[in-house]
């Protein structure tokens, strides 16, 4: 069956030249202009990507993109935005959006973009799916176990709920421990392309990952646990295994 996506966009002009785009991709596209109806579509429809502007009648893009991720948080959600603040951006990350691109923009780089959301939502399902291969799907690090098949991560016996972008990140880096990566290569190996001006999307989404894994660290003890996800300055990220030991 072809992807499907979602289009939430009041313009009708800048929906229907999304659509007529989308379409030539050979994606099934639903198209709605307020916030309202995109959360029951969202919440009631399988759709492999949102595509969600912020600016929207009724509830904002970024309401939408806040309600939809606390009942999927596997959704690939991709955000547009005519406003200049970087604010905006930031908070629509962080309320867990995979991506954003600010209007105008290309047609072609918002294809690429979505290419490149909608192969990691194939991998994710085909991870899951997977009976037969030898490889478990599992990594482990001290007491940090993550489950690449059933998309499960559990830190010191305490689950914690990843949206797939985090859940991805988390998992690349756990996989080369202790290298360190700048975000123009996150860009590339995590959300599958890189561009310039774009790296604050990795740094939103570091962030968002530590106070999560800072959640699943115990309160009642006085031990300092040190970064899982340690900020080497000047160069980038790396994932400390000292971090769940």
């Amino acid at each position: 069956m072809p992807d499907s996506i979602l289009i939430v966009e009041d313009d009708q002009d800048i929906a229907e030249l999304i659509k007529v785009n989308m379409q030539d991709l050979g994606l099934e596209v639903t198209h709605c202009d307020n916030g309202e109806d995109a959360i029951k579509q969202g919440l009631e429809n399988d759709f492999s990507l949102l595509l969600l502007d912020i600016n929207l009648p009724g509830c904002s893009g970024l309401e939408v993109c806040r309600k939809v991720r606390e009942v999927k948080p596997e959704q690939a959600i991709l955000m547009l935005t005519a406003r200049t603040s970087e604010i905006d951006r930031v908070v629509g990350l962080e309320l867990g959006a995979d991506d954003y691109m600010a209007k105008p923009f290309s047609v072609r780089e918002l294809q690429a973009r979505i290419h490149a959301l909608l192969r990691r939502v194939h991998l994710l399902k085909n991870n899951k799916q997977e009976t037969t291969e030898i490889d478990t799907g599992i990594i482990c690090h001290g007491q940090l176990m993550i489950n690449k098949r059933t998309h499960e991560v559990v830190l010191r016996d305490q689950s914690l709920e990843l949206t797939s972008t985090e859940f991805d990140l988390l998992c690349f880096m756990a996989q080369h421990p202790s290298q360190v990566f700048s975000r123009t290569q996150l860009l590339d190996k995590v959300w599958g392309y890189q561009h310039s001006g774009y790296e604050h999307t990795v740094n939103s989404h570091i962030n968002r990952l530590r106070n999560k894994l800072v959640a699943g660290q115990p309160d009642s003890t006085h031990k300092v646990f040190p970064n899982i996800i340690q900020t080497v300055f000047g160069v980038g990220y790396k994932f400390s295994p000292e971090g769940v030991v």
